[in-house]
């Protein structure tokens, strides 16, 4: 697997892009793009250009718009779907529905409005089961708590070549969770899903949240406060 990231926007939040290899000038690598955020369509684009990608589908960990503020732009300039749960796609042009109205000034001032344009082709995740993108399996767990439709995106270590990778979006950091005060976040929901979702993962997993850095379950477990006490 190869995998670059950047983070994007006011949030610095970590828009991953996922091949299996880098392409050549004479061979362009499909590519999925994870979560892309506030201004990060042209770095999405410079990288797919620099590293001979080709975009085939945008997986949305959940519907903040910090984490899809830009998936409609990619969607319709590379003719992409995107992947997102049901539960979330409201989000996709209600964005204040995830964040609550006293957000409503900061997102007229950096979008202009409250509403989003959604995708023309917006595919839903049935969890539990796999997409089949770029050559790679994800495997999907629903992981609500932070939003009702959170999603965590797993290849093995045999796609991997090292260790397995869960893409873990706002449910998991290192250190830290995902808040559960915004609409559609609840702190009861989101401690069933570390427990069901998170924690059953294979305890070599590699985690790549969505903000900062990437972490390890074993270190989670074992520094993470909202972890180490759950039974």
């Amino acid at each position: 697997m190869w995998c670059v990231t950047f983070p994007a926007g006011p949030w610095h939040t970590n828009c991953y892009l996922v091949a299996a290899r880098e392409g050549t000038p004479d061979e362009r690598v499909p590519c999925v793009i994870i979560d892309p955020g506030v201004g990060a369509a042209e770095p999405v684009r410079k990288l797919l250009d620099a590293h001979h990608l080709e975009a085939v589908g945008v997986l949305a960990t959940h519907g903040h718009i910090d984490h899809v503020y830009t998936a409609e732009e990619l969607s319709r300039d590379l003719d992409i779907p995107v992947w997102i749960h049901p539960d979330d796609e409201h989000l996709l042009s209600d964005p204040l529905a995830g964040l609550g109205a006293d957000a409503e000034p900061l997102l007229q001032s950096f979008h202009g409005s409250t509403e989003l344009t959604p995708p023309s082709d917006v595919r839903h995740i049935a969890p539990g089961t796999d997409i089949e993108l770029a050559g790679f399996t994800f495997t999907t767990r629903h992981a609500p708590g932070h939003t009702r439709g959170s999603i965590l995106f797993s290849l093995d270590a045999a796609q991997t070549g090292q260790v397995p990778v869960t893409f873990t979006g706002d449910v998991v950091f290192a250190g830290s969770i995902g808040r559960t005060d915004l609409p559609g976040g609840d702190t009861d929901t989101l401690m069933a899903s570390l427990r069901d979702q998170v924690l059953t993962l294979p305890p070599d997993s590699a985690l790549l949240p969505g903000h900062g850095p990437a972490t390890t379950l074993a270190q989670e477990k074992s520094q993470n406060p909202w972890l180490t006490d759950i039974r």
